[in-house]
């Protein structure tokens, strides 16, 4: 529980602060203004970072009392951001950024004890690096991975996406040792950045509203590294060449770019548009395109550290170097074949053409959506008796949530429709959780493929509406969303039977299927939300009422 709320705080804290400190950079000027280099297009308030430090970091502190690595992991953290927030304010020079970056690492080293010691069957058994090497080498490790992931921040959602990726695959191989103490601190650390970045990649999504800077891209860098080599080098089964695997993508744009600037005879550290990402969009991707390939390939080598988790430092290593020479073979024969995208009239003139004429005639608009408006309802409110019991403390938070929806509805309308789905996204995950677990036992076998088979006829209908309404703003389909679909896709599918044996791939599609047809619906019925407040009012009580008695 103490791992749920630790994300949920952090997830709150991230999405109320980041409205007010856009606010507050807009005024001070703390914006990310063009240039040739960038992507985007008008000025940007920078200052995600920090309301993701705080959200990640103010329940941290609530629930760990840390030994001295943990507490040089806080205070490298704290530097880091300090020095990312002025960096975003007065636009330090790399140097002040390098100052940041080497002072939070060397607090890490000599006050938490952190060191690259261990190399595993990379060297003779038994054999620790010594301190005149392993310092030197573990300051490169974290100074270069902070830069790594601030570099990479160059399209919308692509640093805190591929960032989130990698926490999750942190937090759970953490959870599955939490039997040595600086594990604990791991899974909560990981929780609590996981909450952090959801709740910042609704404002950084493609058409992007809010940029994290410096401060958040650096903190997402340090607390990689230094949360990784906590997890491989404190007496750990796993391989000690993970982290090269779990921050593969990011080093290896790095490298490549710092190679191309020194071969091209400029500074390493002057900026250009030689990223991975910015040469995927010379090849002909859209901006979204371009991130979703980057999560794709980030999902393959996260997924991969999974898998070889256990395997020799020799394997972990020959596996890198394969993959990165492959990624590298790919660009350069596109660069030099000149390879672009092909877009297709067929698809533009006839298909699209003949979409267009039936959305004009709205018959397919009217009776997907009159479907998702009757069928969200019913699956939520159906969805909440399915649990055979109900605990108590999530009776109590059902009913604070109750009681806040209804306040809301009656007295502050403005705030409805963030009231709903604050209490649709605590409401769905818990209640589907638990119908799964414990179901009611009269829900016999058709009966339990009849509700699975409305969620996919919901999903289908979702599309539909999607596809053929008229509607110019509010729900559409971004980057986070592959995202989601992605984690969804892989996350129950590897091969652990802890998390196998969870049927987590059910629940994880279940739940995409509610809060997209949520999210369709509430823009949709364009501030009409009667209904849906009353069926969320209704699903929420249940639960209550169920818990208590």
């Amino acid at each position: 529980m103490i791992f749920l709320s630790t994300l949920l705080i952090s997830l709150f804290i991230t999405m109320a602060l980041i409205p007010i400190f856009k606010a507050i950079a807009v005024k001070v000027n703390a914006m990310d203004f063009p240039n040739p280099r960038k992507v985007h297009l008008s000025p940007m308030p920078k200052i995600g970072g920090l309301a993701i430090a705080l959200g990640t970091l103010v329940p941290v502190a609530l629930y760990v009392n840390g030994d001295r690595l943990i507490n040089s992991i806080l205070i490298g953290a704290w530097i880091v951001v300090i020095f990312g927030v002025v960096d975003d304010f007065k636009n330090l020079g790399y140097k002040a950024k390098f100052v940041g970056q080497v002072s939070a690492a060397l607090v890490v080293i000599f006050y938490g004890g952190m060191k690259i010691s261990l190399l595993g069957d990379f060297l003779p058994a038994g054999f620790l690096i010594p301190d005149p090497v392993a310092i030197p080498l573990t300051l490169l490790a974290i100074v270069g991975v902070t830069n790594a992931i601030n570099l990479s921040d160059g399209l919308d959602g692509l640093a805190g996406g591929s960032s989130l990726l990698i926490f999750i695959c942190i937090g759970y191989l953490a959870y599955t040792g939490l039997y040595q103490p600086v594990n604990h601190f791991i899974v909560i650390m990981a929780a609590a950045i996981i909450g952090s970045i959801f709740g910042f990649l609704r404002f950084n999504t493609y058409p992007a509203t809010v940029f994290m800077g410096d401060a958040g891209s650096q903190l997402l860098g340090f607390l990689a590294i230094t949360l990784s080599l906590g997890l491989t080098q404190c007496n750990s089964p796993l391989s000690s060449f993970l982290p090269l695997l779990l921050l593969g993508f990011p080093i290896l744009d790095t490298l490549t770019v710092m190679a191309e600037r020194i071969s091209n005879g400029r500074s390493p550290f002057r900026a250009d548009k030689n990223h991975f990402h910015h040469k995927l969009m010379r090849l002909g991707l859209f901006h979204t395109e371009a991130v979703v390939a980057i999560y794709a390939i980030t999902t393959l080598l996260v997924s991969s550290a999974f898998i070889f988790r256990f395997y020799t430092e020799w394997f972990q290593l020959a596996f890198y170097l394969i993959f990165s020479g492959l990624i590298l073979g790919c660009f350069l024969i596109a660069d030099k074949a000149g390879w672009r995208v092909q877009r297709y009239d067929l698809v533009d003139i006839v298909i699209k053409g003949k979409l267009d004429i039936l959305k004009e005639k709205q018959f397919v608009i009217k009776t997907s959506f009159h479907f998702v408006e009757l069928a969200v309802p019913l699956l939520l409110i159906f969805s909440s008796i399915l649990p055979e019991r109900i605990p108590f403390y999530y009776s109590f938070l059902a009913l604070v949530l109750g009681m806040l929806t209804i306040g809301t509805w009656l007295f502050l309308k403005n705030w409805l429709t963030g009231a709903l789905r604050i209490s649709f996204y605590l409401l769905v995950p818990l209640t589907l959780r638990l119908g799964q677990i414990d179901m009611v036992s009269w829900m016999n076998t058709r009966a339990t493929m009849i509700y699975n088979l409305s969620f996919l006829a919901l999903a289908l209908f979702v599309v539909l509406t999607l596809k053929f309404t008229r509607r110019k703003k509010g729900f559409k389909v971004t980057p986070m969303d592959f995202l989601i679909l992605i984690i969804a896709m892989v996350v129950p599918n590897l091969p652990d039977p802890r998390i196998q044996s969870l049927q987590m791939g059910f629940l994880a599609t279940k739940m995409i299927v509610l809060f997209f047809s949520v999210e369709v619906l509430i823009g949709e019925l364009r501030g009409k939300l009667n209904r849906l407040t009353k069926a969320t009012i209704a699903a929420l009580l249940l639960v209550a009422i169920r818990g208590f008695i």
